[in-house]
C-alpha cells in the first residue's frame, strides 16, 4: 500500500467525526451514525483505492449503511479490505459521554479477519504485555504477569471492561486480585486502543463485546506493537455456520494477533468525535471545527497524532451534504 494512503484515510475519519459530532448529546444516536456513514462514504470516494468492506454496520439491504460487501474508492490504486465502523460508540454520541470514535483499518486484501457480526471475548494489552497474555488463565495470572512485564504492582494496574452482567465475574475478579476497574457503557475500540499508549491510565482491556470491534481493534494493537487475544462466541447454529465459513472448525478456536490481521502491512485511523483518553473530541468554532487523529501504519511502526483546524465553507463535501 502506498505510504501517502494513511493521510488520505485519516481525512475519512475526521469528516465523519465533524459530520457526527453535531449530535453530541441530542438524544439521536441514529441520526449521529447517520451522518457520521454519509460523510465517510463521500470522503472514500475521493481516496485511490479499490476497496471491499469486510468488516461494516451490516448487510447491502440496510443500507445507507457502509455495508459488508460494498466497495468504495475511486476504484483505482491497490486492491484493499477495510473494516469501518463510522461511528463506534453511537449511544456515547448521544448521551456526550467519552471515547465515541470513527475509526477504519485497511489491510491488502484477505488480510483482515471477516468476523461475523456475534460476540468475541478478547484481551488486549499493549507493548509491554505482548506474549505475556493468555485468554484461558485467570484474570490474576493475567494481571500477574502483565504487573511483572511493567514493573509495577497489579494496584497500579487500571482494566476497561464494558459494564454488563455478563462480566460480573470478571469485575469481582479484578477487583479482588486488586486492581482497578473501569466501567464503559459502550464502545470498547478505543479502550483497547487506550491500553497500548503511554500516559493513558488504561492497561488492559478483557471481556466479551462485538467481534468486528475486535478486529478494529487488532488493526490498531499491530500498529502500536501491543497484544491480543480473542474467541469467538456463537449462540446459535447459523452463528457456527458462519464461523465454518471462515474456515473455522472450531469456534472456540483461539484467535491470535495475526490470526485477527495477517501480514505486516495495515493503516489503522481514528478521529476522536467526544473527549476520550487517547483522543479529544471535535471542538467547533465559529465557520470550522478542530479535530484530533490517530493514524498509524504497522507496517512502518509510525504513529501520527494530527490536530487539525478545518474551514467548514472551504469544504465542498460538507456543504453538499450537510446543513451547518
Amino acid at each position: 500500500m502506498n505510504r501517502q494512503l494513511a493521510l488520505e484515510l485519516a481525512r475519512v475519519t475526521e469528516l465523519a467525526a465533524i459530520a457526527s459530532g453535531r449530535f453530541m448529546g441530542k438524544g439521536d444516536k441514529i441520526a449521529a451514525d447517520g451522518a457520521a456513514v454519509k460523510a465517510m462514504r463521500a470522503m472514500f470516494d475521493t481516496v485511490d483505492i479499490d476497496g471491499t468492506v469486510v468488516i461494516g454496520e451490516g448487510e447491502m439491504d440496510e443500507a445507507p449503511m457502509l455495508y459488508i460487501g460494498e466497495q468504495v474508492g475511486s476504484g483505482k490504486g491497490a486492491k484493499v479490505d477495510i473494516a469501518v465502523d463510522p461511528l463506534e460508540g453511537t449511544n456515547l454520541v448521544a448521551k456526550g459521554q467519552p471515547n465515541a470514535i470513527a475509526v477504519l483499518a485497511v489491510a491488502p486484501k484477505g488480510c483482515l479477519l471477516h468476523a461475523p457480526d456475534m460476540y468475541m471475548e478478547k484481551i488486549c494489552v499493549g507493548p509491554a504485555g505482548k506474549g505475556k497474555i493468555d485468554i484461558d488463565a485467570t484474570v490474576k495470572e493475567n494481571l500477574t504477569a502483565l504487573s511483572i512485564a511493567k514493573n509495577c504492582r497489579i494496584s497500579d494496574l487500571t482494566v476497561v471492561i464494558l459494564d454488563r452482567p455478563r462480566h460480573h465475574d470478571i469485575i469481582q475478579q479484578v477487583r479482588e486480585a486488586g486492581a482497578r476497574c473501569k466501567l464503559i457503557t459502550d464502545g470498547d475500540v478505543a479502550p483497547a486502543v487506550a491500553a497500548a499508549l503511554d500516559n493513558t491510565g488504561v492497561d488492559m482491556l478483557i471481556g466479551t463485546g462485538g467481534a468486528p470491534e475486535g478486529v478494529l481493534a487488532a488493526a490498531a494493537l499491530k500498529c502500536l506493537g501491543g497484544d491480543m487475544q480473542a474467541r469467538l462466541v456463537p449462540h446459535t447454529e447459523a452463528e457456527r455456520q458462519r464461523c465454518q465459513e471462515m474456515g473455522l472448525e472450531n469456534a472456540e478456536d483461539i484467535l491470535m494477533l495475526d490470526d485477527l490481521v495477517k501480514g505486516d502491512d495495515v493503516i489503522f485511523a481514528s478521529t476522536g468525535i467526544t473527549d476520550g483518553e487517547s483522543l479529544t473530541g471535535v471542538r467547533y468554532f465559529g465557520g470550522g471545527a478542530h479535530t484530533q487523529t490517530l493514524v498509524m501504519r504497522s507496517k512502518t511502526g509510525t504513529i501520527r497524532f494530527i490536530s487539525a483546524t478545518h474551514f467548514l465553507d472551504k469544504k465542498p463535501l460538507i456543504k453538499d451534504f450537510f446543513q451547518w
